[in-house]
């Protein structure tokens, strides 16, 4: 992040600009004022929350999954929002409730707990994302099952109808298991945070965070994958 921060134009821009007038003027002090600038330009990027995602999602930042719908320019509360109205909306926005609770526990802490956890930031942001991709594919796949068993109530159901129907409801029930763990995973991530804050400088607590973050990630997006084809078909 220091790296690319230090490497964005507009910061880089600020160092030529501050050369040149010295070149100029010879005005010693420009010299320090150019420095403290350009130093707060740096800190100020790699702790904004958007440049962040920029650089770790094209570098370093979770992979989505084929069949998920990750959006930068929509939020996921906005997405969550798409969703039929009903119970799997509500666990959702009740998740993403909490997400933004979470991010603000880590926003609102001081300097030393927010550099412990700098990097959770955007494995939030991919869970957040990956939990609504999830929740779109839950109701895709529930759609379909709802067609698949009116058809076969309508006349004499074959055994691949029965199997696809039980595949489905498998695959519903195993996305409401997760949309529901998600919500209580959140809960208790907020909790691990503000004992970070209180032992910043025990590195296993945030370490603890990032590989529970890492866990959760994992999870949704095998889930969002096994959803994604039969949610197309």
């Amino acid at each position: 992040m220091l790296r690319a921060a230090a490497l964005r134009p507009i910061n880089v821009m600020m160092l030529v600009i501050g050369a040149g007038i010295f070149a100029t003027t010879l005005a010693w002090w420009l010299l320090p004022l150019t420095f403290v600038t350009y130093v707060s330009l740096v800190f100020l990027a790699a702790r904004d929350p958007v440049f962040q995602r920029k650089v770790l999602g094209r570098d370093e930042g979770p992979k989505a999954s084929p069949g998920a719908v990750v959006s930068t320019d929509v939020s996921p509360e906005r997405r969550a929002r798409w969703l039929p109205r009903g119970e799997t909306r509500q666990k959702v926005e009740a998740a993403l409730d909490v997400y933004r609770k979470v991010l603000a526990a880590i926003e609102t802490s001081d300097d030393v707990t927010r550099a412990v956890l700098n990097d959770a930031i955007p494995r939030l942001h991919a869970a957040a994302d990956r939990l609504v991709d999830v929740a779109q594919g839950r109701e895709k796949a529930a759609e379909v099952a709802r067609d698949l068993g009116r058809d076969t109530g309508s006349d004499t159901p074959t055994t691949t109808k029965q199997e696809n129907l039980r595949e489905l409801e498998d695959r519903i029930a195993a996305a409401d298991a997760e949309i529901s763990g998600t919500f209580q995973e959140l809960l208790d991530l907020r909790a691990k945070i503000v004992r970070i804050s209180i032992d910043s400088e025990n590195p296993a607590r945030a370490n603890d965070l990032n590989t529970s973050l890492d866990s959760l990630n994992a999870r949704l997006e095998a889930l969002s994958e096994l959803m994604a084809p039969q949610g197309e078909s």
